[in-house]
């Protein structure tokens, strides 16, 4: 079964037609106003700028957020020391059973 759809979505003045996945549209949509949103305030700020440099500027952002989220949720140095505690907790009770 088939679920996409296609839809257009407005950012920055243009539209762009895009198919998705049906489930995916309540989001799809909701970044796209995002990108709106960011990209008129940002238009506002640099008003000197073109269109282009003004998105430039948003993709920017919104990839800097993004790499800032994805390092707050890296949880690998925390699994690696709860794996090391856990081995030296393990070897701590063995010693005490063969005693």
């Amino acid at each position: 079964m088939n679920d996409q759809i296609k839809i257009n979505l407005q950012m920055a003045g243009f539209t762009y037609p895009v198919i998705i996945d049906r489930k995916d549209e309540e989001a799809v949509r909701k970044a796209a106003k995002q990108i709106n949103q960011r990209f008129y305030e940002e238009q506002k700020r640099y008003s000197d700028l073109p269109p282009e440099r003004v998105m430039t500027l948003v993709a920017y952002q919104f990839a800097l957020e993004t790499l800032q989220l994805k390092q707050r949720h890296d949880t690998e140095p925390y699994t690696s020391k709860i794996k090391e505690l856990t081995s030296l907790l393990d070897n701590y009770f063995n010693r005490l059973q063969a005693t």
